[in-house]
């Protein structure tokens, strides 16, 4: 970015997908994602990848199809993305057990596919995804990890930043300012942890 700026922070965002997909035992991982032009998902995927390789993990990429000039908040992904991401997922070798999704906005249609191949979460995969959208996440077969890239801060320190500008024009330097993530366990994980 050319100023100024408010991000979630996405480098580690993809840090805490893979320290907690090993510390729940998995040892081949993968990123799993259409749209990975998008900024934030690739920051989000290489973090990931780097972090799990240091931990030791065998870690792969499963990317949809880059598509330059839009992205996932101009053009919703097609069903079919999920289908050719699935069986890349099957036709892995090893096969990931455990998959982090850089983002929400296509967890419905991935996993009603994995459970149409027969795939059931817990049992053949965990997911972790790194954006946390009640709305999405609540209609979901099934309540995966989450990361919180926590909108309501995000919001809270770009507006806080306006202001200070607009006070301090004259500011040299660009600023950048990330809002860490939150990592969201649900009930059954959290009581096996405690």
């Amino acid at each position: 970015y050319m100023g100024d700026y408010v991000e979630p922070d996405n480098e580690q965002n993809g840090r805490i997908a893979a320290e907690y997909l090993h510390g729940r035992g998995h040892k081949v991982v993968a990123a799993i994602s259409t749209d990975p032009g998008y900024s934030a998902i690739a920051w989000r995927v290489r973090s990931f990848l780097q972090h799990a390789a240091d931990l030791g993990l065998n870690a792969i990429s499963i990317l949809g199809k880059t598509r330059p000039g839009t992205s996932y908040l101009q053009f919703a992904p097609l069903h079919e993305e999920s289908d050719l991401l699935v069986q890349r997922v099957l036709q892995s070798d090893p096969r990931p057990t455990g998959l982090y999704v850089p983002s929400d906005h296509f967890c419905g249609s991935l996993f009603r596919v994995m459970r149409q191949v027969g795939l059931k979460p817990e049992s053949d995969y965990e997911a972790i995804i790194g954006n946390y959208n009640p709305v999405i996440y609540h209609n979901l077969d099934h309540l995966p990890a989450a990361l919180d890239i926590n909108l309501p801060t995000l919001v809270r320190k770009v507006v806080d930043h306006l202001v200070w500008r607009i006070d301090n024009p004259q500011a040299p330097g660009r600023i950048g300012i990330t809002v860490a993530p939150s990592l969201i366990a649900t009930p059954a994980q959290a009581s096996a942890v405690s």
